[in-house]
């Protein structure tokens, strides 16, 4: 589960200063946003006055010549301190919605590029709260945080400014109590800093838990552990329960200890105001006017507070996304090499691999697949097959060796060209939720309905795609779970044909369909070999005994090489292999 390490500052001039980068396209937004944020704050302390203005000289005087008129002025003062407060909210929402649609296509864009090792180790559930709650949190700095405070602290001062200039020892009276405020303020901030952090960690966490459970739900329920993992989910929702229960429990405290601030401003004001008042020293609407002055400086500072929180839970959510952003897992592109055509020979001197560190997978790896040969990878679970292709397409990074591409260094090939030229077909094939076309198709409009057709024809699973409802516009489930595996490894092979591959790669391709499929695409794999180098992976022998080379490897390390007949009179690896799977049924 992910650690606690975010600082979780309030005011991080750093993270804002990159945050307002992405204000720029929306300037005109957030400069309306300020000024409507002023005018509201100027606007604050007129109603106080005129209802000051109207009973120091109507009501108390007796004159009910201009009541009337009073009344139609502080209700067109509401009427626009509404409209203005509309707009407000429009646009301040607007730019938050704005910028966080930008910095989730930015924060997508990152992700779909970053290498396949950062997804080795990082909770998939993790970058989906960074991409989705943790953003909408930063949202939440431009709608309710930063422009508000702004907002906020304009009010006090202007209220304040207009309290001392109207009397400047009842002001002083009323604001004895603000000392005590801060230093309540000061420690429910440090407070709820702690509070929020957790939060946003145990979000995170109930995220990746669900993830990674709803995914492995079936292996869940074939060994029978729904109750194990719901005692582990019991305690993470505990966590998360918890971690909100202490934010609420500061502000259950908070707000009673300003309650009680704010009777105690206004007893000082009655009990100073009347004496004022007895004293002809000031009106009584002043006193009246002060009372609603206490509740408008008062209430900015409670709302003060839910906004430094607001912003300090963005700042924690900002952090988050920036680390994302900031991380520099990326394949080096530095090739430029793009030819018009590509032979398909490929070549490997002398090529060491580890994931980590110097764990090798691959050691001292040479072989050499002309242009149209098949190459065929044997041997155990974990004798490196799988890391001999995902190194071709610079998945991985070698730390030894050459990987050539007619003749060529793949690192000197553009990466986005060297994959394109490469198709591969998958043992745990991938569907998306999209219809049977766009998973063949991948979204790409230069393949015309056409080709895929013809596809789909050759590799034999035209006849099961016609019999599903709308054809090829039947919506896959989730993961293709509405098709059998072995309509989904079709749907696969389809995939692989249609987009024309230079170079193709079968990894344990049949490994998931029974015989009377295998039989049913075997001639459609031979049809898509043809003309092209292919790399095929199997553990079933009998579907690479065509193949112009085999090469056995153990442990990373190359054991034997040749032709199916050639490696039977070794009598080494391979005969033991074939001798295993071959003999009881009397294969030759």
């Amino acid at each position: 589960m992910e650690k606690q390490k975010i600082s979780g500052n309030a005011y991080d001039s750093k993270l804002l200063s990159r945050l307002a980068q992405y204000i720029s396209p929306y300037k005109g937004a957030f400069w309306v946003s300020v000024i409507l944020t002023i005018l509201l704050a100027a606007v604050a302390p007129a109603l106080p006055l005129l209802i000051e203005y109207t009973l120091d000289n109507y009501i108390f005087a007796g004159n009910k010549d201009g009541l009337s008129l009073m009344l139609i002025l502080m209700l067109g003062l509401l009427i626009a301190q509404t409209i203005i407060r509309y707009f407000h909210t429009l646009m301040t929402n607007t730019l938050g919605q704005s910028v966080i649609r930008d910095i989730r296509i930015q924060v997508f864009n990152h992700i779909t590029n970053l290498r396949l090792k950062y997804f080795d180790n990082t909770p998939i559930g993790r970058l989906i709260t960074r991409t989705i709650s943790d953003l909408e949190t930063i949202a939440n700095i431009f709608s309710e945080g930063l422009i508000q405070i702004i907002g906020d602290l304009l009010q006090l001062v202007v209220i304040l400014g207009v309290m001392f200039y109207t009397d400047w020892k009842l002001t002083l009276i009323v604001l004895i109590p603000m000392p005590l405020m801060i230093a309540a303020t000061y420690i429910f901030k440090e407070a709820m800093k702690s509070a929020f952090q957790s939060v946003r960690l145990w979000v995170s966490n109930l995220n990746t838990f669900l993830q990674e459970h709803i995914t492995g739900m079936n292996l869940i329920q074939y060994f029978a552990r729904e109750d194990q993992e719901m005692k582990k989910f019991r305690s993470i929702n505990a966590e998360h329960r918890n971690a909100h229960i202490r934010a609420n429990w500061y502000f259950s405290i908070f707000f009673p200890v300003l309650e009680i601030i704010v009777a105690v401003a206004i007893g000082l004001l009655v009990w100073y105001g009347s004496k004022q008042i007895l004293a002809n020293v000031i009106s009584a609407g002043v006193v009246v006017a002060f009372i609603m002055y206490i509740n408008m400086i008062f209430r900015p500072i409670r709302e003060l507070i839910d906004k430094f929180n607001t912003l300090q839970m963005g700042m924690v959510s900002a952090e988050r996304i920036f680390e994302v952003l900031d991380t520099d897992e990326f394949t080096p592109n530095q090739g430029d090499y793009k030819p018009e055509n590509i032979q398909g020979e490929i070549e490997f001197k002398n090529v060491w691999f580890a994931y980590n560190d110097e764990n090798w997978v691959l050691k001292d790896v040479s072989f050499h697949v002309k242009p149209g040969e098949s190459l065929a990878l044997v041997g155990a679970t974990g004798a490196g097959k799988s890391s001999v292709i995902n190194i071709l397409s610079r998945f991985y990074e070698i730390q030894k060796g050459e990987i050539l591409l007619d003749g060529r260094d793949i690192r000197e090939f553009d990466l986005k060209y060297l994959r394109e030229t490469i198709s591969t077909v998958l043992q745990d094939v991938f569907l998306f939720s999209d219809s049977i076309l766009n998973n063949i198709n991948l979204n790409n409009p230069s393949i015309p309905k056409e080709r895929i057709i013809d596809a789909a024809k050759k590799v034999g699973a035209y006849n099961f795609i016609q019999r599903l409802p709308g054809n090829f516009d039947y919506q896959v489930q989730e993961r293709g779970a509405t098709l059998s595996s072995g309509q989904a490894q079709l749907i696969s092979f389809i995939r692989a044909l249609v987009h024309e591959p230079k170079i193709l790669i079968l990894d344990e391709a049949t490994s998931s369909i029974d015989t009377e499929t295998e039989h049913l695409i075997q001639g459609a794999i031979d049809k898509l070999m043809k003309g092209r180098t292919s790399i095929v992976i199997a553990h079933r022998l009998s579907t690479i005994q065509k193949a112009d080379q085999i090469i056995v490897l153990d442990k990373g390390e190359i054991k034997e090489k040749g032709n199916h007949r050639e490696l039977l009179t070794l009598d080494g690896h391979y005969r033991k292999l074939y001798e295993l799977q071959f003999n009881s049924t009397g294969i030759h």
